[in-house]
């Protein structure tokens, strides 16, 4: 059996998140929302072609790196969960969702979560919260994350954290909000971090509405280097920028 760390409980993150995986390219990203400062800092874990993990709750951010060095070896999502659930000697005050390289999925809810607490999952994707104001925000996160293959994972993730915070988000609301989406080559395509604002997620959506048209520029550079500067290819393109 693995061997956690017995350390003192962390700081509590109130927090919603959607984890997500492209059937059609296998790319991963997380979305997550919540009421403290810089969440994007704590929650998310991306490994391309092997996994995406989201730990939070009383958070301990080392169980994420631990959950992809398990997804690297080869340990299915499900296996990978049970091995941290039951070496982690505070379990039960964690929350953890993982979708592994091949879209298993499993989520925990650890018992000293506080209400509203939850988790859901499906082929590819888990969304899950703690201290919200109800089940039907864990419901409507799931209604995006059910998108059709076509839709593209960082549009589903996107969506679905828009959903949770329609629906009511968390009792006193929320302050950072955060997107990641890998490419399979091994970079960050979208890496955006709302660290502290009034309304994290129109600012969240603000900074995704100008990056996501470049996204093709910045798919292309890195094998053709004559592309030119990005103001210009998105001139070209017809983009403001």
């Amino acid at each position: 059996m693995l061997q956690c760390f017995d350390v003192p409980l962390g700081t509590l993150t109130h927090t919603f998140t959607a984890i997500g995986r492209c059937a059609r390219t296998g790319r991963l990203g997380i979305a997550v929302a919540t009421k403290e400062m810089a969440v994007g800092s704590r929650v998310p874990f991306v490994l391309p072609n092997v996994g995406a993990v989201a730990t939070q709750a009383y958070t301990d951010p080392r169980l994420g790196a631990l959950a992809l060095r398990l997804l690297d070896l080869g340990y299915p999502a499900a296996r990978a969960l049970r091995e941290i659930v039951e070496s982690d000697p505070h379990s039960a005050w964690r929350q953890l969702g993982i979708v592994d390289r091949w879209g298993h999925s499993a989520a925990h809810t650890g018992a000293q979560n506080g209400p509203w607490a939850g988790h859901r999952s499906g082929p590819g994707w888990v969304v899950m919260g703690n201290i919200l104001v109800g089940e039907q925000l864990i419901s409507a996160m799931s209604n995006e994350m059910r998108a059709p293959d076509d839709v593209d994972v960082e549009i589903r993730l996107m969506r679905a954290l828009d959903a949770g915070t329609k629906a009511g988000g968390q009792p006193d609301g929320q302050r950072s909000a955060s997107i990641v989406t890998y490419e399979n080559e091994g970079f960050a395509i979208i890496d955006l971090r709302v660290d502290d604002h009034d309304d994290p997620m129109q600012e969240l959506w603000r900074l995704f509405n100008r990056l996501h048209p470049l996204l093709p520029y910045y798919r292309a550079r890195p094998d053709d280097p004559t592309i030119g500067r990005v103001s210009d290819w998105a001139k070209r393109q017809g983009i403001d920028t």
